[in-house]
């Protein structure tokens, strides 16, 4: 063998190994993403996460819970923590980055997203949006002649005694709930008294259950124990699609904003793979997912959606009438609100 091609066979011999030790490495690196459970959870693993680990080799592992659970995961694993993104409510983001558990974002493009998209932490984004409000059988509705619901004070009607049911304090959907029975009322996220006396009084009365996770909350509707609720329209499209006659209604007085956030978790030695999945998520075609997939209102201003797929989703011009709470406020009495729920309404 002459001397170049044995240069030649040396050469591609160094560039294989090479290349073959990367995909290794590539092979071998995990990730794990903590996010919400239900149809969300589904669409992560049949759709965005297998295109992520297509596009990077990497391995996903996926831990569901609610946002209050995946905070408290987050704080429990602190000395070592094991989440590499987390995915919450954009009120326990809040929380998360004022714990320290978020560590600063990179190579997110706020100038290509929605003004809604920047928390203003430099740790987290918004993902998509949706819209807090009411969820109704509208079977049940036209059987029984009645009306559709149009207004938070709807809940309020005796002819709904058990038949309500409507996320506990601790969830983003009942908190907006109470916030807006308090801003009806005199009050708002400064004077919360009087959503909680609402509630006690003229809500409480026709509450089935104060339901946190979105499986149950879809079997008391199959099985016609409830028949009109508060839920998120994301919830409430995924579940329409899949047959059953729900409708979701923006009430007259408005409808509170919820930012599904995410974030890159703070540890000694962050893997660079989590700040490219946070930008992945932000791409339009896996927006595009995402609002398919969640219900949630993309905010990448470049995502384009189908007639179907935006139909009940908060979409361009629409984000900007949904109602922002203060979170601030919110999260500077979380706790005390929430052992004031348990005490006096979920007993």
């Amino acid at each position: 063998m002459n001397s170049g091609i044995r240069n030649a066979w040396v050469a591609f011999a160094a560039v294989a190994l090479t290349l073959l030790l990367a995909g290794g490495a590539s092979a071998q690196q995990k990730l794990t993403v903590a996010g919400y459970g239900g149809s969300y959870e589904e669409m992560m693993r049949k759709e965005i996460i297998p295109a992520f680990e297509k596009k990077t080799g990497a391995k996903i592992e996926y831990v569901a819970g609610n946002s209050t659970d995946n905070i408290a995961r987050m704080q429990a694993q602190r000395a070592n923590q094991e989440i590499d993104v987390a995915i919450v409510d954009d009120g326990p983001m809040y929380q998360a980055v004022a714990l320290g558990l978020c560590t600063d974002l990179k190579g997110v493009d706020f100038k290509t997203l929605y003004p809604v998209a920047d928390m203003k932490t430099g740790k987290s984004v918004t993902i998509g949006v949706v819209a807090t409000g009411l969820i109704y059988n509208k079977k049940y509705f036209d059987d029984n002649k009645l009306p559709a619901p149009t207004s938070w004070n709807d809940l309020k009607d005796p002819k709904f005694k058990k038949k309500l049911v409507i996320p506990p304090m601790n969830n983003s959907y009942g908190l907006h709930a109470v916030v807006m029975y308090a801003r009806l009322n005199g009050g708002g996220e400064k004077n919360i008294d009087p959503g909680f006396k609402v509630f006690k009084d003229e809500v409480g009365p026709n509450v089935l259950a104060y339901e946190p996770q979105p499986g149950k909350m879809t079997e008391l509707f199959q099985s016609g124990q409830a028949v009109i609720g508060v839920w998120g329209s994301g919830r409430v499209k995924v579940f329409k699609e899949t047959g059953f006659p729900v409708e979701f209604v923006t009430p007259k007085e408005g409808s509170p904003a919820l930012g599904i956030s995410a974030c890159p978790t703070a540890k000694p030695n962050p893997s660079p793979l989590a700040q490219q999945f946070v930008q992945f998520l932000l791409l339009p075609d896996v927006q595009a997912i995402h609002a398919k997939g969640a219900g949630a209102g993309p905010v990448n201003m470049s995502t384009t959606l189908s007639a179907d797929v935006a139909r009940g989703l908060p979409y361009g011009e629409a984000v900007g009438k949904l109602i922002a709470v203060d979170w601030d406020t919110i999260n500077a009495n979380r706790t005390a609100w929430n052992n004031r729920w348990t005490r006096e309404i979920e007993r």
